[in-house]
């Protein structure tokens, strides 16, 4: 069968961090595909942030028989658009969605235009329903699939146990037009790589732990060394939900891609306690390349870390700092904004990353997101569809979707001069970076 997988745009897509912009490579589709061709499908993949009016055109001209769309809250909306338009022009196709929030919430997608929505990870279940389709068992009991059926949906179970090692490679080779297009930044282009999956974390406004049900899933060494090897791309993002919490692994690790003669320039996710708590593991990878850390700082006062379940103390941020510029590396601090702020707050903030600083600090709304405890219901969410569901083209962690202490608009204008106040950090970064870039 001909399968199209769909990477929706969103008005919000292009994340913005100060001059931080990141078009990053559609993995999630990349390992659907090598999935879908292990059992000898035809597999086209459509990234429609780089490609925003070409849907009508590889409906038209590719024809398949399945499409497959993927979708955070943010594309939920987009991702309904896309399936109807696939009805319209190829009323026989079949139309599959998953992601996070398909996951989480799944009757979001509980819509005439949707045979199927796969819950969890989807290599496998995809690769299922595929035969199914294949040998015309239009309503198949899936593990993890929820299938339409007379105008309803039906779920097939709980998924599969997720077993890593299981997963094919992702194949790159189908955006290969594409992939100088995925940066991060000044990192261009980049690749991503992902060596686990899950956190054992619990913070309350993140849901990473929750699609994964609490577990920590490690790949097998060799298979990421391997992996990693075969990247063309000089800069590798680590995507791990948290890469660096295993230290002992991740030391191995460092040590077989440094045996395997491997160096790319790395960028990665850290806690601010694993930083603190081993520094010799973080030295090994600048030694074999890493350069930038993603550092989760989130707070800056007790009352918020409590809140948001951090687990941490403000003397380890500040302590994670200054290890991170003994060793050469750099820090992109994100740093969540939370709905309660008044200008109090956002001037303690402001003063904080000034003391402290810090070279490229990024900001978050609070956001209520699925699969979060501030998500157990919509009765504080303000922006809502005419459906009484929340309108999730704004769910991206820019926008303001519950009630704020301050005015509204006002704590927009504060939010959005956090940024204006580091404008130029941001281009001294960029000017550094570059220069080293260059040398």
């Amino acid at each position: 069968m001909k399968i199209l997988l769909i990477w929706p745009n969103s008005p919000a897509e292009l994340m913005e961090g100060g001059d931080l912009e990141a078009i990053s490579e559609p993995i999630a589709l990349e390992y659907l595909a090598a999935g879908a061709q292990l059992d000898g499908h035809q597999v086209k993949i459509l990234d429609l942030r780089l490609h925003p009016t070409d849907l009508d055109m590889t409906l038209n001209e590719f024809a398949p028989d399945v499409i497959g769309v993927t979708a955070y809250s943010m594309h939920i909306l987009s991702a309904l658009k896309i399936c109807l338009r696939a009805k319209q022009l190829l009323p026989g196709c079949h139309t599959v969605v998953g992601g996070h929030h398909a996951t989480l919430l799944p009757e979001d997608f509980f819509e005439p235009q949707i045979d199927f929505i796969v819950c969890g990870e989807g290599v496998r279940p995809f690769r299922v329903l595929l035969t199914s389709l294949e040998n015309n068992r239009e309503n198949p009991a899936i593990a993890g699939v929820w299938t339409r059926r007379d105008g309803t949906f039906v779920n097939g179970g709980p998924p599969s146990v997720f077993l890593i090692d299981e997963l094919p490679l992702p194949d790159r080779s189908l955006v290969a037009a594409d992939r100088q297009a995925y940066f991060i930044d000044w990192m261009r282009p980049v690749a991503l790589v992902r060596t686990s999956v899950g956190c054992p974390y619990r913070c309350t406004f993140c849901s990473l732990w929750k699609i994964m049900e609490g577990q920590y899933i490690m790949r097998n060494i060799d298979a990421v060394v391997q992996e990693i090897a075969g990247v063309q791309e000089e800069f590798v993002f680590l995507i791990d939900d948290e890469a660096f919490i295993n230290g002992p692994r991740m030391l191995k690790l460092a040590q077989a891609l440094k045996a395997a003669g491997v160096y790319k320039r790395y960028f990665a996710y850290c806690r601010v306690d694993t930083m603190v708590r081993q520094p010799g593991v973080l030295a090994a990878w600048r030694d074999i390349g890493l350069e930038r850390l993603f550092m989760g700082v989130d707070a800056i006062s007790e009352k918020n870390l409590l809140e948001y379940n951090k687990k941490i103390k403000i003397a380890q941020i500040e302590t994670a700092f200054k290890l991170a510029a003994d060793m050469g590396i750099k820090i992109f601090a994100q740093f969540v904004v939370n709905t309660d702020f008044t200008q109090r707050e956002f001037k303690q903030l402001r003063h904080f990353i000034e003391h402290n600083r810090i070279e490229y600090p990024s900001f978050t709304v609070l956001t209520p997101i699925p699969g979060t405890q501030l998500l157990n219901n919509f009765d504080n969410v303000t922006e809502l569809q005419p459906n009484g569901r929340p309108n999730w083209d704004l769910f991206d962690c820019q926008n303001v979707v519950v009630k704020t202490s301050l005015p509204k608009e006002e704590f927009k204008r504060e939010y959005v001069n956090l940024y204006h106040s580091f404008a130029g950090v941001y281009q001294q970064f960029r000017r550094g970076v570059n220069r080293m870039a260059v040398n």
